[in-house]
């Protein structure tokens, strides 16, 4: 069966910067599609978040390249096996340079905190009891 794949591009001021960010939550750079203008790094098998340069953003867009420190231009959530595995990857984003946005979330079957990268694009990390989803 095929699996449609979700690729985020976003743009960075500071390539090498956002790579150490990324490496540092413990995603890996996929060379192959990686160059000195873009870095690759695959989330999962699904999903890949594409880093690049303002130049080379501005080849997929002929918008306004947003200031993702002072605007925002989108909100990626992803999903946790486990609370703890929220804090975990909240608390590694912070030790690699990025800083928590906005409140802890616990609804009790639903746990979520959020960091914002080095660039200021803001990544949500949610946790939900499996037993609340199956209803």
């Amino acid at each position: 069966m095929y699996q449609q794949m979700i690729f985020v591009n976003l743009a960075t001021n500071d390539l090498d910067a956002s790579k150490k960010f990324f490496t540092g939550l413990g995603y890996e750079i996929n060379a192959q599609f990686s160059d000195d203008s873009t870095a690759s790094i695959p989330l999962s098998d699904t999903i890949v978040v594409m880093v690049h340069t303002p130049q080379k953003y501005r080849e997929f867009t002929k918008k306004e390249i947003v200031d993702s420190t002072k605007s925002s231009e989108v909100l990626i959530a992803l999903s946790a096996e486990s609370r703890e595995k929220v804090d975990e990857l909240v608390e590694k984003a912070v030790a690699a340079g990025g800083s928590v946005s906005g409140e802890t979330q616990d609804h009790g079957f639903m746990y979520g905190r959020a960091f914002d990268d080095v660039d200021g694009h803001t990544f949500e990390v949610v946790w939900m009891d499996p037993a609340a989803v199956q209803g």
